[in-house]
Parts: C-alpha cells; sequence; structure tokens
C-alpha cells in the first residue's frame, strides 16, 4: 500500500506551526493508542502511521528535506530507520509524563524503545542527557575535513561518593512512595497511567543519607577535552555525533552522547551549493570580445588556465570539472566549481582608449533601439 502524504496523515496543513503538529499528532495518538485499541490491527498501524510522519515533520531539517523532495528526501530517517530517540524523547513531552512508553515502542517499532540504543529496562539506571556543543569551522575545513580539539563540562561520577550519592554509612531504601516499583498509577478517562514516582523520580528507591558533595545525585560537573574527526564535504548545520561523551546517567547509567552542531563561516571568494563550488572572476571588454585566457583560483590552492571564448557574455558560466567539494567520506564524486564570468567596464578611459572604441563604434555599428532579451538568452 502506497504511503500517504505526512501532512494528510496529521491532518494538518504545510505551513503549520509546531504547536499545531503536536496537537495533531497528539489527537491521533490518543485516539490509537494501543492501550486504548487492544488487538486492533488497524488502530496500530494508524498509531505508527502517525508516529512515523511526526518524527518527520516535527523535525526542521527532515521537514525541510520532505518538502524539497518528497519521501525520497526522507528515506531512511523515519520508521524505516528504526531511529526513535527524537521522537521518544517528543512523545513523552507532548503526553507530559503520562508514563513510560518505552513498552509500546519496543513492540511496535522493533525493540527500537526511543532510547537511541535500547529501550531501560526496569531496574536499569537510567541514560545520562545528550549534550550539544556548536563548533564553527573554516570554510576549507569544512570542505576537506579536519581534527579539532574541544573544550566542554559534562556530569561525571562524584569522585566522593564514587556515584552512589550516598554518605559512608548510608545507603539506599525502598521508596515509600511505590514500594519500589518506581511508578505510580492513576485513572485518566480510558487510560490507567503509568508515570514516574515523584518521590524517587522513577528508581524505586531513595537515599538514605545523601552525599554532601554532590548533594545525592552522585554526579559532579567536569571540564574535559575530546578530539572529534570533521569528515571532508561537511556543510553548514549539520551535525556530528560522539557516542557516549555527553553526561554520564545517574546510578552508574550509561553515558548519553554528543552532538556536534557545526556552523561554517562564509568564504571571501567561493560560495558553496551541496557539493559543487561558485566564484565569479573579472574580464576585460577586450578579454571578452576576443577570448583569451585567464588564471583561476581553486579551493585548494591550485592556480588553473581557463579559456575564455571570444564573443563572451556578461553573467557566462564556466565550469571545472571536481574542483568542488569532496564526497563526504571520500564515498561521492567530488563537486565541480562554477565560474561567473564578470565583464568589467572600465570606470575612466584614456584619450587613446576613447578614441579606439569611438572607432569601433563605427566599425561595428551600434544598435540604438535594443530589443529585450529573453530569459532563455541570459542563461
Amino acid at each position: 500500500m502506497a504511503k500517504r502524504d505526512y501532512y494528510e496523515v496529521l491532518g494538518i496543513q504545510k505551513n503549520a506551526s509546531k504547536d499545531d503538529i503536536k496537537k495533531a499528532y497528539r489527537r491521533l495518538a490518543v485516539a490509537n493508542h494501543p492501550d486504548k485499541n487492544p488487538g486492533d490491527k488497524a488502530a496500530e498501524e494508524r498509531f505508527k502511521e502517525a508516529t512515523e510522519a511526526y518524527e518527520i515533520i516535527a523535525d526542521d531539517q527532515k521537514r525541510a528535506a520532505y518538502d524539497q523532495f518528497g519521501f525520497a528526501g526522507v528515506d531512511g530517517m523515519g520508521q524505516g530507520g528504526q531511529d526513535f530517540t527524537n521522537i521518544y524523547r517528543d512523545f513523552e513531552d507532548i503526553f507530559g509524563g503520562f508514563g513510560d512508553f518505552s513498552s509500546i515502542f519496543d513492540n511496535l517499532f522493533g525493540g527500537s524503545g526511543g532510547r537511541g540504543g535500547g529501550a531501560r529496562r526496569r531496574g536499569e539506571p537510567p541514560k545520562g542527557t545528550n549534550l550539544r556543543y556548536d563548533l564553527q569551522l573554516s570554510f576549507e575545513d569544512a570542505v576537506f575535513g579536519t581534527n579539532v580539539e574541544i573544550a566542554y563540562s559534562r556530569d561525571e561520577a562524584c569522585s566522593v561518593c564514587s556515584g552512589s550519592g550516598s554518605e559512608a554509612g548510608g545507603g539506599r531504601k525502598v521508596c515509600p512512595t511505590c514500594q519500589g516499583s518506581g511508578q505510580v498509577r492513576r485513572s485518566s478517562g480510558f487510560f490507567s497511567i503509568a508515570s514516574p514516582c515523584p518521590t524517587c523520580s522513577g528508581e524505586g528507591h531513595i537515599i538514605d543519607k545523601p552525599c554532601r558533595s554532590c548533594g545525592g545525585s552522585g554526579l559532579t560537573k567536569k571540564k574535559q577535552k575530546i578530539k572529534v574527526t570533521i569528515p571532508p564535504g561537511m556543510d553548514d548545520g549539520k551535525r556530528l555525533s560522539v557516542a557516549g561523551q555527553g553526561d554520564t546517567g545517574p546510578n552508574g547509567g550509561r553515558p548519553g552522547d554528543l552532538y556536534v552542531f557545526i556552523h561554517v563561516r562564509p568564504h571571501e571568494f567561493f560560495e558553496r551549493d551541496g557539493y559543487d563550488l561558485y566564484c565569479a572572476m573579472p574580464i576585460s571588454i577586450s578579454k571578452a570580445a576576443l577570448g583569451g585566457e585567464i588564471t583561476v583560483p581553486t579551493i585548494d590552492g591550485k592556480k588553473v588556465k581557463v579559456s575564455i571564448p571570444a564573443g563572451t557574455q556578461y553573467g557566462k558560466m564556466l565550469r571545472l570539472r571536481e574542483e568542488g567539494v569532496p564526497g563526504a567520506n571520500g564515498g561521492a564524486r567530488r563537486g565541480d566549481m562554477y565560474i561567473k564570468l564578470m565583464v568589467q567596464v572600465p570606470a575612466k578611459l584614456s584619450r587613446r582608449g576613447k578614441e579606439l572604441l569611438e572607432e569601433l563604434q563605427k566599425v561595428e555599428g551600434e544598435n540604438d533601439a535594443p530589443k529585450p532579451l529573453k530569459l532563455s538568452e541570459l542563461k
């Protein structure tokens, strides 16, 4: 069965706001929730369809790719990719802590769990928080790749209590509110909703004597430096994931990940479009009319001679094959470099130069009543 348009699935317009998207998804998810529709395969499929649509439309980058290229632009980004890290986090946010939805995502989406590496099992310490680092790169480093050292702070196990959160001689005891289950239940309409226990935050136990150094969290903030490899072809707005370099999870939980967001400084002469580079080069009136050669610098510092055909018009584009941006990780063909020729009219003329142009005007004639050029002639 062919996929339906994601906007149609959510019942929203293409210009829908973030709030409209969340409201539409919440309405569909509640109506087709597996707990509300036990054994109803059609409702389950609608729930999965809405979740896949929300994952794409709620993400600005994925939404832009979908709007431009349709399903081909997000192939592998949605349900087929089995990566529901963001959708799971948003799902919890949308439903305001209605409970632990990890089992739902495990059952419906093949064990992805929404946690970006497996769902948290009962009794397993929570995973640490993912962190963000914004990295400024020069245009050349983004094009050819580089290695950079970055410094940031993250949560690590407290050195005083070794991450236990307890003072010496202290320990943990069963939470009196949830009796060790980590959850409390309440009824809300059709649902019997399990939510994390407010006393123990879902851990099932509380610390008897909290560590005075970390306040019982078992974590302290520490600065660290790591080296990050930037692959060739990195573009502005992209991000890299460095596994295990986020905050350490409480109670010995797995660390989160570090996401490095790339910001590329503009180049003085070059602009980029995908893997292609563009620049503009000035040429004289005589070279445009008679033809000749010019020397053009490339992004990697070479000097390339380029032939200018006689009769070249202002704005003509020339192409240098494979002088653009290298393919990401060396996998794709290198892009091309495009040179826009800008015919420069001298602001001041010598007496002799003026005489020659006047003579050329008499010899070649000049159209005093030109017609507008067709747009196709300007390309």
